[in-house]
C-alpha cells in the first residue's frame, strides 16, 4: 500500500545529527539519552502538507508500512548556516527585559529563536539560524499506521495549526470549531487548508457564540410558503367567526 500526497500516518521518529546527538524524537527512550523531559506522543501528520521536515516528508511518499533510516545533506534539512542571520542587537533591549545575555543561552525574540554568540561593548552578537542549519542529519522513521479516522486527521491539523485543542464537530461535508474568544478571525484564514487537506467547509464560533442555522433558498420558500398559509388561514378564520 503505497503512501500518498494527503495521507495521514503515525509515525515514531528520532532525528539526529549525523554522527552526532538526538535533537528531535517523540521515543522515550531515545529522548533519555539526552536527558529531555519533553512528553512522547504519537506523531500524525499528512504526508506533503508542510506538516513534516520537507526531505523525509518526500522520502515518505510512495513508501509502505515500515521502518526507514533517512539520511539527509544540510541543504535537504535545516539549510545553510546564512551569516546574514547573526546579527548585533544592543544590551538596552535586554535590559529592558531584565534577561542578561550570557553566550550560549537561546532567547525568543518575537518568535524567532536567537543563540547569544558573544556579549560585549553593549553589543550583543546574536545567531537567529537553526541550530542544525548546515549540518547533514539522520531520522530514523517507522510508519506504524495510515490514518483513516475523520476525527483524528482533524484534530492532528487543528494541533499543527494553532497548537490548541478546539473542540469540534464533522457533520456532513461542515467542520464546525469552537475556538477562544479572539481567536475567530484568525482561524478563519485556514479555511482553504481545511478544504484542501479534509475537504471540509469551516465553520467557527467562539466559546459561547451561537451560529446562525444556514438555510438552503429551498428551505426559505417553503417556509416563506407556510407564513402565507398560515395569514390565508387565519383570515379565513376571521370571516367564518
Amino acid at each position: 500500500m503505497a503512501l500518498n500526497k494527503k495521507d495521514f500516518i503515525e509515525i515514531e521518529f528520532t532525528g539526529k545529527v549525523k554522527d552526532g546527538e538526538i535533537f528531535d524524537s517523540n521515543i522515550k527512550e531515545d529522548l533519555e539519552k539526552v536527558n529531555s523531559k519533553l512528553e512522547t506522543k504519537p506523531f500524525i501528520f499528512s504526508l506533503g502538507q508542510d506538516m513534516f521536515l520537507k526531505g523525509v516528508d518526500e522520502f515518505l511518499l510512495g513508501k509502505d508500512i515500515g521502518e526507514y533510516k533517512i539520511e539527509l545533506s544540510a541543504e535537504k534539512a535545516f539549510g545553510k548556516r546564512n551569516p546574514k542571520l547573526i546579527q548585533l542587537m544592543p544590551l538596552r533591549v535586554f535590559k529592558e527585559h531584565n534577561t542578561n545575555p550570557v553566550p550560549g543561552v537561546m532567547f525568543n525574540f518575537d518568535g524567532r529563536i536567537g543563540k547569544i554568540l558573544s556579549a560585549s561593548g553593549g553589543r550583543i552578537r546574536v545567531d537567529f539560524n537553526n541550530p542544525i542549519a548546515g549540518k547533514d542529519v539522520e531520522y530514523k522513521i517507522k510508519i506504524l499506521r495510515k490514518v483513516e479516522d475523520k476525527d483524528e486527521k482533524t484534530k492532528a491539523l487543528i494541533d499543527f495549526l494553532f497548537r490548541k485543542d478546539f473542540k469540534f464537530e464533522i457533520k456532513d461535508k461542515k467542520l464546525s470549531l469552537e475556538v477562544d474568544k479572539g481567536f475567530k478571525q484568525f482561524v478563519e484564514m485556514f479555511a482553504d487548508k481545511f478544504k484542501d487537506v479534509l475537504d471540509l467547509d469551516l465553520e467557527v464560533k467562539e466559546e459561547g457564540e451561537e451560529i446562525p442555522s444556514k438555510k438552503s433558498t429551498k428551505d426559505k420558500v417553503e417556509e416563506k410558503v407556510e407564513e402565507m398559509k398560515e395569514k390565508i388561514e387565519g383570515k379565513e378564520n376571521e370571516r367564518q367567526v
